[in-house]
C-alpha cells in the first residue's frame, strides 16, 4: 500500500521541482502497483470530457494516475472538469494537478484543497542564496559534501539556470568520489566562456588590471558578449557596497538580511578591503555608464567594458 492520497496539487513556478515531485509521487504509486497506467493530459490541448473518461475505473481492472499539466494555463472546460472529478470522488485512480501558479484555474486550485489533497510546493530558486542551497542539496541527496568555495565556482562556471545547475551536479557526482571541491569544479566546468566574467571581475576589483584585460579580452575572443560582464562587475561592486554597509554580524545572519549566499556576504567582506565609499561610488558609476554603452548607448562595447575595467581597477589602486 502507498501513503499517496487520491488528490496531489503540486503548486509553483520552478517547473525543475515540479517535475521531480510528480516523478517521485508516480514511484511511490507504482511501488504498490507497477502496472498502474499513466495518463498524461496538458491543459492546451485538453477536450472536455477527457479527465472524467480517464479518471473513470478500467474495464480490465488495475490503477490509473492521471497527471493534468498547466492547470494555471486551462480553459474553462479542464477548469470545470477538475472540479467535477473531485467532488465526485475518485476510485482506482490518483489526480496529480500541476499549477505554476496565478489565480486562473482557482475554482480547481480551492476544490482539490478542500477534498483534501496533497500539496508539494515547487516555489520559484532565485536568489543566489537559494540557488547555492539548491546546489548543496543535490549532492546531499546523492549522499556526497561540495566545499562552499566549490558552490560559488559551480554557480559561476554554469550560469543560473536550475536545469543547468542539476546536470552539472549530477555529472560531478556521477564521474568523481570524495569532496567536490573548487578545483574539481575547475577541472570539468572552468573552460566555459561564463566564467570567465566572473574571473573577469575578481581581477579588477583586487585592481590586477592586465589581468583583468586578458581575461576579459580571452572571454570576447570565446565569444562571449560584453554585456554579460558588465553585469557581473556591477553586481560584485553592488554586493561590496550592501555588505559594507549592512553593519556587523555573521555571515550567515548577514546572507539572510540581504537576500545572499554566506560566500558571498565572505567575498564581499574580502573584496571590500582596499576600498573606501567614494573610490567604490565612482567605480560603480564608471560601470553604470558602461552598462549603457554595452547596451547600444555607445559605439564601442569593447571599448565601453574595457574602459570600466580600466577605472575600477584605478579606483582600487587609489
Amino acid at each position: 500500500m502507498t501513503d499517496v492520497p487520491p488528490l496531489v496539487l503540486i503548486s509553483g513556478p520552478e517547473q525543475i521541482l515540479a517535475e521531480r515531485a510528480a516523478t517521485s509521487t508516480i514511484a511511490l504509486l507504482r511501488e504498490s502497483d507497477p502496472d498502474a497506467e499513466l495518463i498524461r493530459l496538458e491543459a492546451a490541448s485538453y477536450e472536455s470530457g477527457e479527465l472524467q473518461l480517464h479518471a473513470s475505473p478500467s474495464l480490465f481492472g488495475g490503477s490509473k494516475i492521471v497527471l493534468v499539466r498547466d492547470l494555471d494555463e486551462a480553459r474553462e472546460e479542464l477548469v470545470a472538469d477538475v472540479v467535477d472529478v473531485v467532488g465526485a470522488g475518485l476510485d482506482g485512480a490518483t489526480l496529480i494537478v500541476q499549477h505554476k501558479g496565478g489565480v486562473r484555474g482557482k475554482k480547481a486550485l480551492d476544490a482539490l484543497k478542500k477534498n483534501g489533497a496533497r500539496v508539494i510546493d515547487a516555489p520559484a530558486i532565485k536568489s543566489d542564496r537559494d540557488k547555492s542551497a539548491f546546489v548543496t542539496n543535490e549532492f546531499r541527496s546523492a549522499g556526497r559534501k561540495i566545499a562552499p568555495d566549490a558552490v560559488r565556482a559551480l554557480l559561476e562556471a554554469v550560469g543560473k539556470d536550475l536545469r543547468e545547475l542539476a546536470s552539472a551536479c549530477k555529472q560531478l557526482v556521477d564521474d568523481t568520489e570524495g569532496m567536490i571541491t573548487a578545483d574539481v569544479v575547475q577541472r570539468y566546468h572552468g573552460g566555459k566562456v561564463e566564467a570567465t566574467g566572473f574571473r573577469v571581475a575578481d581581477a579588477a576589483i583586487a585592481g590586477n588590471l592586465p589581468e583583468a584585460l586578458r581575461l576579459a579580452r580571452h572571454a570576447l575572443a570565446s565569444g562571449l558578449d560584453p554585456v554579460p560582464i558588465v553585469a557581473v562587475l556591477a553586481s560584485q561592486l553592488r554586493q561590496i557596497a550592501r555588505v559594507a554597509t549592512a553593519g556587523r554580524g555573521g555571515s550567515g545572519q548577514l546572507a539572510k538580511q540581504l537576500g545572499m549566499a554566506p560566500w558571498q556576504v565572505d567575498r564581499a567582506r574580502r573584496d571590500a578591503k582596499g576600498w573606501d565609499g567614494e573610490r567604490l561610488g565612482r567605480a560603480i558609476q564608471a560601470v553604470a555608464a558602461a552598462d549603457f554603452d554595452v547596451k547600444g548607448g555607445g559605439r564601442d562595447p569593447v571599448y565601453a567594458l574595457e574602459r570600466a575595467i580600466m577605472t575600477i581597477t584605478a579606483e582600487r589602486n587609489g
